[in-house]
């Protein structure tokens, strides 16, 4: 069965879905993006930490932590600020790196965003 699910402490979704989905021991997270909240008009890198951080509640609601991440897929406007998007992707790893994919793409949905980042999340050790 297929647990569907909206967290209180993310903004609300910006379309027909959910913000994650449990299937068994895995959650599949939707990409989280900074519409919606005070840095939905920020750069990348203040988007970057503010969508690492809505990643971060989603793991504290969970009881899960960071060695507990599968898999992210980030998507992003400007591929040119990689060492930077590195920098902060491995900060927010903690040393447990998961795999990981980055794409350049031309658009988001919304003009402000420069970045999204799905994320797959084991939720059984």
């Amino acid at each position: 069965m297929v647990q569907r699910i909206n967290y209180e402490c993310l903004p609300s979704a910006a379309g027909p879905y959910v913000h994650a989905t449990k299937h068994n021991d895995t959650l599949y997270v939707s990409g989280l993006t900074a519409f919606g909240t005070p840095d939905q008009k920020a750069n990348l890198i203040e988007q970057s930490k503010a969508v690492l951080a809505q990643l971060g509640a989603i793991l504290e609601q969970e009881k899960r932590s960071r060695s507990d991440l599968i898999k992210l897929t980030v998507f992003v406007r400007d591929i040119s600020k990689l060492p930077h998007i590195r920098e902060i992707l491995s900060d927010f790893y903690q040393g447990y790196l998961p795999a990981c994919s980055l794409v350049e793409v031309s658009h988001l949905f919304d003009s402000d965003l420069h970045i999204e980042i799905e994320a797959t999340i084991a939720l059984q050790a």
